[in-house]
């Protein structure tokens, strides 16, 4: 298969935009069934050994004959748009009606079948995307243990950084970034309540989009946090994840804040990707609480990550603060504590009465009942929510929510960038994820480069609800202006 490949040089597939791959499939230069199997010759080569990333759980084993059917409707009809023929990797979170099985990385729904595609599955379905398997994850969206390592699942086991065994690969949606990096797709699919896409994104040094609540449906998503929940894109350029995205918006009567998008949404990103996004640009930096504290060689690269955008005719304006949650003690997690007990548990309800789960305490007894393989971390936050009464009444979720809101938009976000004019935040990693998410408001992480040692490092511009068009265009800038992404190292 790879004799194929030799039309251009060798790293040609492995660099090449989703609009390249197009183009070479439509002057018949390049086959979905040719693209499928070269992801499935990396997952080969590096999931289970190799590298043994273990970032892939299952492969769709129909992956290759869709990936034929869909040759054969381009020769007769053309393609369907720009996901035709490209393989997606799917977080193992998000409900797919087929031979695979959909778990959140749990033990307790090894066995889960879904009955019906998520909404944002059949989505990419209609675009002509080839669902080429579900990525590991951290377990529960990492809302299980306060000690559970970032891309552990007691079904998959641990997810490694492709850049390094030694790095921290981020979660929770760690095998769909890892599985980027690694090219067992050419695109992924993560979830984040609070740093889920940007943080692995960041870590394995490729794009991750978290949209704005609202702009993408959840139904069919095993859920944390109606609150904060949301699925995104994660790609190795800003180009593909605005492809990607624009695939995955629209309203959906099963989720209804998905109306709040009702015409500020949109299906093509790609008309933001301006290489001269920078120029004139106000972006927020609050060095003292974000970029200051970060080890020596991450510091660094941040700091020249600010030098290039400047260079880029950006203006950087210097914030003391970002919220007033930055310095109250009191910040607490009880939005998602009350809330997962009660939203998992809506979830679980529906599923067949075969599998050995329909509720958060069955989960817990599960897992105590099969603590050898499913506690290698305990279980004490799935104990925490189990706590609540699962109604929300209680007065101390409603004045945290209510809090969340007053401090992350009224108070923080919508201020400072409508006080200083600003275009975007500017923040390491997933350093700054939490004030966003609470306000369930948009992030982009780009590649921003890496330490002495090796380890990549994001460089993520966050904005107000509803403004992923503008940080599209401020990563693309940033993305072309300093094209930091590399592959990993073939050992």
């Amino acid at each position: 298969m790879r004799e194929s490949f030799k039309l251009r040089n060798e790293d040609w597939l492995e660099n090449a935009t989703v609009f390249e791959i197009q183009k070479a499939m439509n002057n018949g230069q390049l086959t979905s069934v040719q693209l499928v199997s070269r992801c499935l010759e990396y997952i080969i080569q590096d999931n289970h050994d190799g590298k043994k990333l273990n970032a892939v759980l299952e492969v769709n084993p129909d992956a290759l004959q869709i990936a034929e059917t869909l040759d054969a409707e381009r020769k007769l009809k053309g393609m369907r748009g720009l996901l035709h023929g490209i393989p997606v990797l799917l977080k193992d979170n998000i409900e797919t009606a087929d031979r695979m099985h959909t778990s959140a990385g749990s033990l307790a729904l090894a066995d889960h079948y879904a009955k019906e595609d998520a909404a944002i599955v059949k989505k990419l379905r209609d675009a002509g995307a080839v669902i080429v398997g579900k990525a590991n994850m951290t377990e529960w969206a990492n809302f299980m243990s306060t000690s559970m390592a970032n891309g552990y699942s007691s079904r998959g086991g641990q997810v490694l950084n492709p850049y390094g065994s030694q790095f921290d690969v981020g979660g929770s949606s760690s095998g769909s970034a890892v599985g980027v990096a690694a090219h067992f797709a050419t695109l992924a699919v993560g979830t984040e309540t609070s740093g889920s896409i940007l943080s692995p994104a960041s870590q394995n040094n490729v794009v991750g989009i978290k949209p704005t609540v609202g702009l993408v449906s959840r139904s069919g998503i095993i859920p944390l946090s109606h609150s904060q929940d949301t699925a995104g894109p994660i790609a190795r350029t800003v180009t593909d994840a605005a492809i990607l995205l624009g695939a995955l918006t629209g309203q959906d009567d099963r989720d209804p804040v998905t109306y709040t998008s009702r015409e500020r949404s949109f299906q093509d990103f790609t008309t933001y990707l301006n290489a001269y996004a920078l120029h004139g640009a106000r972006i927020g930096v609050c060095r003292e609480k974000y970029i200051d504290g970060l080890p020596e060689q991450q510091r660094v690269v941040m700091e020249k990550a600010i030098a290039d955008l400047k260079e880029a005719g950006a203006t950087i304006i210097e914030l003391e603060s970002i919220s007033p949650m930055e310095n109250d003690e009191s910040w607490d997690y009880n939005v998602l504590l009350y809330e997962f007990k009660s939203d998992l548990n809506a979830y679980l309800h529906n599923l067949p009465a075969s599998l050995p789960v329909h509720s958060l305490r069955d989960v817990i007894r599960f897992n105590e009942e099969n603590e050898e393989t499913a506690l290698k971390y305990g279980q004490d936050i799935l104990l925490d929510s189990e706590e609540t009464s699962g109604t929300m009444t209680e007065a101390a979720y409603l004045k945290s929510r209510l809090r969340d809101l007053q401090l992350s938009r009224i108070r923080g976000i919508d201020v400072v960038m409508e006080e200083f004019q600003l275009n975007a935040l500017l923040f390491p990693n997933s350093n700054g994820a939490g004030i966003p998410a609470k306000a369930g408001y948009p992030s982009i992480t780009v590649p921003g480069g890496f330490t002495e040692d090796g380890q990549p490092v994001g460089v993520t511009f966050t904005g107000k609800a509803f403004t992923e068009s503008t940080l599209i265009g401020l990563g693309f800038a940033y993305e072309q202006f300093t094209k930091h992404r590399r592959a990993p190292l073939s050992d």
